[in-house]
């Protein structure tokens, strides 16, 4: 009897997208072929159109030391809508999702700490290494931060620990809840007056940690670098799910982040997608096809609260 080989996995036929990434302070979608790899620069008011390919797969891993993701050796098959990008295996070698859990104690590099503003209320503190300067902050889609203190990455950890425990800022929004302050975020003034108060409190805070602290470094304002000056569109329509088959089509406006609106040619108002739901996918350019196969959620703009006075 004759035992057939076992099956190795195949690899997609075409370009997987590794979704949107921010490097040098401009916004480039990527997607990887095995090893090669293919970068577009996002320019507001291109068209663009993807024809989606199942199944979604799993993009790899940054592996400690490496310059370039190294691709999925399983190929493995990811869910359609969730919100992983990568199989257990490559997660579980990741060095970002590794920083992230506390796993890596200190890497030898230099590290910032810095507060971003996303909305009224939502005060984050984060650190980033300093080699990477602000594209974290970027693909955060932060609509202001400061940094605020530098050292070794033990140091800017403590560091970040202690601002959170003060409850003054939190670690970590979920996406939902920074995309509703889209609408309203007063005015740059504001901005920058809440972040330089956020942090002097937090050098307070930070007296005697073994960090630089940085008073001097300005407040960053990405609001108008994100097209949202007059705020989020009255109304839109959020892709809440991607399926084989599925086609995204639009004009650009500036990337928030890693979302991208997409207007479209019948005037029903703009898609907004986040890249990291295309991520995975096998694409395919698409010219004049219109948006089709997408799940979508309508987001309007909230009314005004009625700060009226009661008249009795």
């Amino acid at each position: 009897m004759t035992i057939p080989a076992p099956q190795r996995p195949q690899p997609p036929a075409g370009w997987v997208s590794t979704g949107l990434s921010w490097h040098d302070g401009r916004a480039l979608l990527g997607a990887v072929r095995g090893t090669r790899v293919h970068e577009r620069a996002v320019a507001p008011g291109a068209e663009v159109g993807w024809l989606l390919g199942g199944p979604r797969r799993c993009v790899g891993a940054w592996l400690a030391g490496a310059t370039e993701r190294t691709p999925c050796p399983h190929h493995a098959v990811i869910e359609p809508d969730g919100g992983a990008t990568q199989c257990p295996a490559c997660q579980s070698v990741d060095r970002g999702l590794a920083l992230a859990r506390d796993m890596i104690l200190d890497d030898g590099r230099t590290y910032l700490l810095y507060l971003a503003w996303f909305g009224e209320g939502l005060l984050k503190v984060g650190l980033t290494a300093e080699q990477r300067g602000d594209s974290r902050l970027l693909e955060q889609g932060a609509l202001a931060y400061a940094f605020t203190a530098r050292g070794g990455l033990p140091a800017v950890r403590r560091a970040e620990l202690t601002v959170a425990a003060s409850g003054m800022a939190r670690e970590r929004f979920k996406s939902r809840v920074k995309t509703d302050h889209w609408w309203a975020h007063g005015d740059a003034p504001h901005r920058r007056t809440v972040l330089t108060e956020a942090r002097a409190r937090a050098h307070r805070l930070l007296d005697g940690h073994a960090v630089e602290l940085l008073a001097d470094r300005p407040v960053v304002d990405h609001v108008d670098r994100f097209g949202l000056g007059a705020g989020a569109p009255e109304s839109y329509r959020e892709i809440a799910g991607l399926a084989d088959g599925a086609v995204i089509a639009g004009r650009l406006r500036p990337p928030v982040g890693r979302h991208l609106f997409l207007d479209q040619p019948d005037g029903s108002g703009p898609l907004l997608l986040d890249t990291r739901r295309l991520t995975g996918w096998t694409l395919t350019p698409v010219v004049g096809r219109a948006a089709e196969g997408l799940t979508l959620q309508e987001r309007v703009r909230p009314p005004e609260p009625d700060t009226q006075e009661a008249l009795f």
